[in-house]
This record gives C-alpha cells, structure tokens and sequence, in this order.
C-alpha cells in the first residue's frame, strides 16, 4: 500500500473525469478540491472511476470498559484499598492516563475478609485486573484482581531484580532468594508476548 497523501483544505486532488468526489471533497470547474485538511483516499467501489475522499486522521480514544482486562502499575496502596495507573485495555496502550482502584475486597475471590492490601501489591507492581465499575471525573475506576488469570504480572523486589512467581500467593527474588507476598496471576498464553 503506498503512502497516503496528505492535503490542506482548496488542494486540486484530480479532475471529474479522472474520479467521483466522495466525502471531505468538492467539485468546481471540474476539479475536486479538498474541503478537509487530512489525507486523500482512492477507493474503487464497484464504478467505473474510483471515488476520491479526504480523511482526517482519527486517534479514537480506547476508554476502559466493564469487563475489560486492563495492565495497570501500583502506585500506592492502604489498608484499605490499591491505587493504580491504568496503562493498558487489552494489548492497546491509552494516550490518556486513567486511574483505578483496587478495593481490599476485590483483591480474590475467596477469603475477602482475610486480605491484606500490602501482601497483594506494592507500589511499582505491574498488575492485570478487570474493569468492574467505570469512573468519573472525581472517581477513579474500580478494578478486580478476584480471578485466578488476574493479578500482579511483574514485581520487581527490594535488590532491584524482576521476581518469579513460586505460587499464587509468593514471589520470589531470584538474587537473594527472599519470598515476597503478592497476589499472583497465573498469565494466559494470549498474553504473554515474547
């Protein structure tokens, strides 16, 4: 596919002979001239002469959703609750900065009352979650880890080396060999990128 041209609004695209104006264009004299500032697009839809058309480009902001799997980072956590960044929806990175929430009982799904926040995640941690509530402009989003494919991904420990998860519950540095509590996610392979 050979690169699109980009044109300003009043640029002479063709003559009406040479195509169709399509949408973003129009004709005087029997010229085609752009009426948007975006890039010209040929297309054949079946007639005879293609149809010219200007677009704009379009950077359509991915908004998280409910039920959406998000990658977000830790940035501080309480007792109560864990503040994060989202910085992923699916494998598509967001222009925008969102934050959400992870609340000490949307940590796991069983034994909610038995939860400690700063077992489960520490600032910096690269977690993945699901999107349970949606945010406002004063509220963040409220996330989930309650699911055994969601949890903290990537942890790095206090000697500074990206640790390895030995069960749903621990990590271990592989430096120093000290264990460290984290709510672990068992990754999925449509996940893992090599």
């Amino acid at each position: 596919m050979s690169p699109m041209k980009l044109c300003v609004p009043g640029d002479k695209l063709c003559s009406t002979d040479d195509c169709i104006p399509g949408t973003g264009v129009y004709m005087r004299h029997g010229y085609i001239f752009s009426s948007l500032a975006g890039y010209v697009l040929k297309k054949n839809e079946g007639e005879e002469l293609p149809v010219i058309s200007v677009v704009r480009e379009t950077e359509t902001q991915l908004l998280p959703d409910v039920g959406a799997i998000v990658t977000c980072k830790v940035t501080s956590i309480n007792p109560r609750f864990a503040k994060v960044h989202i910085l992923y929806v699916g494998s598509t990175p967001l222009k925008d900065r969102f934050r959400g929430t992870i609340r000490k009982e949307d940590v796991r799904a069983t034994e909610k009352d038995k939860v400690e926040t700063y077992k489960s995640f520490r600032p910096g941690d690269i977690v993945l979650a699901k999107v349970i509530s949606l945010g406002d402009v004063q509220s963040n989003y409220l996330l989930t880890t309650a699911e055994n494919e969601l949890g903290v991904v990537v942890a790095h420990s206090e000697a500074g080396a990206q640790m390895v998860p030995i069960n749903w519950c621990e990590m271990q540095c592989p430096r120093t060999h000290t264990k460290e509590f984290r709510k672990v996610a068992r990754v999925q392979p449509e996940y893992l990128h090599a």
